[in-house]
């Protein structure tokens, strides 16, 4: 006969305080458990076991499941489900020592404290950043790999974060659902609403130590500081510009990709800035938001960024006559910024104008000395102010950052820029106040005024005419000079003059 030999119970070695070759039988291991709390992991002994034995166990603990009676959420342990309930009940019993602030959950108050301690346990080993959470060193990490797993699937635009697109998805639907009940103002965000809210509530307590601006947040206090040490830690991928706030550069790299997220709800046409989009859609509404302080008149466009408070250039040259400045704020805030300038005035002795700071005070007394600290590095021309040079190397360099989101003419200066919308636009912001008639250039109606007064400042030195225009005066010469720069088979004067010859 043959012996069919019995299994031998399952034998497990552990090697523990020089006990070896112990004998356990797992259906002892398995009543062990029961009397175990549900959500701790597998043992060793469980991961020894056949696939059998842990469908057993999934099976034994969805006999044993725990139901919210609330929301009908279940869970594998009465623990489980007790710290649940706290999300209806909104008991929060771990508290904060050092702030007060209270979590439902142990372990958030164990993160909250990071803020405290000032512990940042999760390190890049790409860059050396480190983070108080781990999912903030996961979403970092993003930036090193590229990797951008949230698109919107409206434009196609891609994310790092669900919250970005989330925020971002706003665009497309225009819908603002936080409202401000002190002054009605909506936003997109929560967040958004809350910082603008302080505004009208909090205590501008974060003080620049150089220029003692205040600031309701730490953040815009930050942002502010790098304009003085020159801090600009944000860095184009297309042409190496740097920027002081990663917003800055955001709206910067949209002139390399073209893209123009925001469209007109009346006509086709597309802008890279919000702001564009909301100031030219008051052509299509009519809107007129700026108020003169002056009087009753209402504006589409400002110069300044304030509603109804500040003055455009040609709402100023109408209230000459009053001999009244505009207000940019109350009176109580006039008088109060004149007491905080008051307590930390430097006096430049040559002029007595007034800084508030010292560094601001040297930078002027180069307009007295006539030092120019900024040389060209292409040329030998000097400047006084670093932005001065900066802005003159982009003759040499042919740099023109400024790039009209309209036509996509560029400019080297902003100011030009801003002049060059005004084609655009169709804003005449500079007004003759004996004609009525408006330019867009103050420097035109300058020359226009000239028609009212008859001044004529440009005088020829060769025959003493007087002509209203430099450009005038610089055609007459040719008279002296008898130059003819412009050739055809005659040659003539005037440019005017040959381009009549042609028809």
């Amino acid at each position: 006969m043959i012996k069919h030999e019995e299994p031998e119970p399952l034998i497990i070695k552990q090697e523990e305080q020089g006990v070896t070759d112990k004998k356990i039988d797992f259906a002892f291991i398995l009543e062990f458990n029961e009397g175990k709390e549900e959500n701790v992991e597998l043992s060793e002994f469980e991961e020894s076991c056949s696939q059998t034995k842990q469908k057993d166990l999934k099976k034994r603990r969805t006999k044993k499941s725990f139901t919210c009676t609330q929301c009908g959420k279940s869970f594998t342990s009465k623990y489980r489900l007790n710290v649940h309930m706290r999300v209806h009940t909104g008991e929060k019993p771990h508290t904060c020592d050092q702030c007060g602030k209270s979590f439902t959950i142990k372990g958030h108050l164990n993160r909250h404290m990071r803020v405290h301690t000032g512990e940042k346990p999760f390190t890049c080993d790409q860059c050396g950043k480190s983070f108080t959470q781990s999912a903030h060193l996961k979403d970092h990490m993003n930036i090193h790999t590229g990797e951008k797993w949230h698109t919107c699937d409206q434009c196609d635009k891609t994310f790092l974060r669900a919250s970005d697109l989330m925020k971002h998805m706003i665009v497309h639907t225009k819908e603002k659902p936080h409202s401000c009940y002190l002054c009605g103002k909506n936003y997109s965000c929560l967040q958004s609403l809350k910082e603008h809210q302080k505004i009208h509530t909090a205590v501008r307590e974060h003080v620049c130590f150089v220029c003692e601006k205040t600031f309701t947040l730490a953040k815009y206090l930050k942002q502010h500081e790098r304009i003085h040490c020159g801090e600009t830690p944000y860095e184009c991928s297309h042409c190496d510009k740097r920027f002081s706030q990663a917003a800055l550069l955001k709206r910067h790299e949209k002139i390399h990709t073209g893209e123009k997220p925001y469209k007109c709800s009346h006509c086709d046409q597309r802008f890279s800035q919000s702001g564009n989009l909301k100031r030219h859609e008051r052509i299509h509404s009519g809107e007129k938001p700026y108020k003169c302080s002056h009087c009753d008149k209402r504006y589409k466009f400002n110069e300044g960024n304030e509603e109804n408070v500040e003055l455009s250039e040609s709402e100023k040259k109408k209230h000459i006559k009053t001999k009244k400045k505009p207000w940019s704020c109350s009176q109580t805030k006039q008088k109060v910024l004149k007491k905080r300038r008051a307590k930390t005035s430097f006096t430049c002795t040559q002029c007595g104008k007034s800084f508030t700071s010292k560094y601001r005070l040297n930078v002027h007394m180069r307009v007295h000395t006539g030092e120019k600290p900024f040389k060209c590095s292409h040329c030998d021309k000097r400047f006084i102010y670093s932005g001065d040079l900066k802005t003159h190397e982009r003759i040499h360099s042919g740099e023109k950052p400024h790039t009209c989101d309209q036509c996509g003419k560029s400019f080297t200066i902003k100011g030009h820029l801003n002049r060059h919308m005004r084609v655009h636009t169709g804003e005449k912001p500079f007004t003759c106040d004996q004609c009525g008639k408006s330019f867009r250039q103050s420097a035109h109606l300058k020359d226009h005024m000239m028609i009212h007064t008859g001044e004529k400042w440009h005088t020829c030195d060769q025959c003493d005419k007087t002509f209203l225009r430099a450009s005038d005066l610089t055609k007459h010469m040719i008279v002296h000079t008898k130059e003819k720069p412009h050739s055809s088979v005659k040659n003539h004067l005037d440019k005017s003059v040959l381009t009549s010859h042609y028809k």
